[in-house]
């Protein structure tokens, strides 16, 4: 076995797929048995690793993939992935034939796009096709019975083309007020029984529909923020029918532990000023990382105990106040468990006016991830993790 390429710093994230497969268990029992699961793996996993998840995702049910665009798709057709994936978003016309080697499904939502495909495709390819319906999140999607019967027409009439599937995006669907959902689904409903022969996949249940609507099934669901943990939001977070373990946890070490005078001051702006003799940790990470300056008075887990972050949180390294002496290199928990502590990705998105969605995926790719899997680290950012020195320094 080939000794990867270990990291040199004291920041990592560990992505526990034990928890992501029990997720996944979770959502296939709650689901009928005819009902596929198609994995939202675009952005990275959602910055979790869009390789390791989706090997993990469809080792535990998931029937297909999703990403947004066509390079997603590729990468994961790179690194051996032969289930059934679906592009979501656009992609250009003259790009047609790659998904056509690769066996990629893409989404078509205006006539013109099929025509000029055409042109770029060789008597005996084939395209599977997804029809977008804009019901009413204003993105892309095709909106009018006369318009879709259209593109039905069209696909079927043409050799080079599959008509594999319709499909919608709910707008509010994680919102306790159903009205907008409903009325949503009403125009779906409109738009699917216009078809002269419906496709194999009739999907418009994200996450909060998979999990709250039953009657948005439909043949396939599309999984993204559950799968990892999450809530798709605070509102029905009380209302899930199963508990959601999360995933993603961010991870560092102090690299300095200093004690301070009373009136002395921390970081650019000089806005942090000690009002007493206090203890100062210095961890490495900032914004660079992902972990932004707004985040300046968040609080932290290091030795099991919550400290805040003190002054302007810096493009590399950040301060924290402790409550006592700590060791050096101490571990410290930004997201996630230590002890009996627990700092969610909803504790730190609130902090950041935000979705827990951004947050995993503003944690930027020089933050390595280590996957854990049976309760001990397997991977670091797609190494295989031979290296007990490595493990020592990094995981506990």
């Amino acid at each position: 076995m080939e000794t990867q390429t270990q990291f040199y710093r004291d920041t990592w994230v560990e992505i526990n797929l034990d928890d992501l497969k029990h997720n996944v268990t979770s959502i296939k029992k709650h689901l009928p048995q005819d009902v596929h699961m198609f994995a939202v793996v675009k952005a990275n996993a959602y910055g979790h690793g869009d390789i390791q998840v989706a090997k993990t995702a469809l080792e535990n049910g998931a029937h297909g993939l999703a990403v947004a665009f066509l390079d997603e798709a590729l990468a994961l057709r790179r690194n051996g992935i032969d289930a059934p994936i679906l592009v979501l978003g656009a992609t250009r016309p003259e790009n047609v034939k790659l998904a056509c080697e690769n066996k990629i499904s893409l989404t078509v939502f205006y006539y013109d796009w099929l025509k000029e495909a055409r042109k770029f495709l060789n008597v005996d390819d084939l395209l599977n096709l997804h029809v977008k319906c804009d019901t009413g999140m204003g993105r892309i999607g095709v909106r009018e019975v006369e318009d879709l019967k259209m593109i039905e027409e069209y696909i079927n009439t043409q050799s080079n083309f599959v008509f594999e599937g319709l499909f919608t995006h709910f707008a509010t669907a994680d919102e306790l007020d159903e009205s907008y959902y409903r009325k949503q689904l009403k125009t779906f409903l409109e738009l699917k029984n216009s078809l002269e022969i419906p496709p194999k996949y009739i999907h418009s249940a994200n996450s909060a529909a998979t999990l709250r609507f039953a009657e948005s099934h439909f043949n396939s669901v599309r999984v993204g923020i559950s799968m990892y943990g999450l809530s798709p939001s605070i509102e029905i977070k009380d209302r899930l029918p199963f508990e959601l373990k999360q995933v993603f946890s961010l991870h560092s070490r102090l690299s300095l532990v200093k004690k301070l005078s009373e009136g002395e001051k921390v970081s650019y702006g000089a806005t942090y000023e000690t009002s007493q003799e206090e203890w100062i940790g210095t961890i490495p990470i900032g914004y660079a990382d992902g972990w932004l300056r707004k985040l300046q008075g968040q609080e932290i887990l290091v030795n099991n105990k919550r400290a805040p972050i003190i002054g302007r949180i810096c493009m590399d390294q950040c301060m924290v106040k402790l409550s006592e002496e700590i060791p050096l290199g101490e571990k410290v928990t930004l997201i996630g468990s230590q002890g009996e502590g627990f700092i969610s990705m909803d504790e730190v998105a609130k902090r950041l006016d935000t979705i827990n969605y951004e947050i995993p995926c503003i944690i930027s790719n020089r933050v390595p991830r280590i996957y854990i899997q049976n309760e001990k680290p397997i991977e670091v950012s797609n190494k295989l993790l031979v290296s007990s020195d490595f493990l020592k320094n990094h995981v506990e």
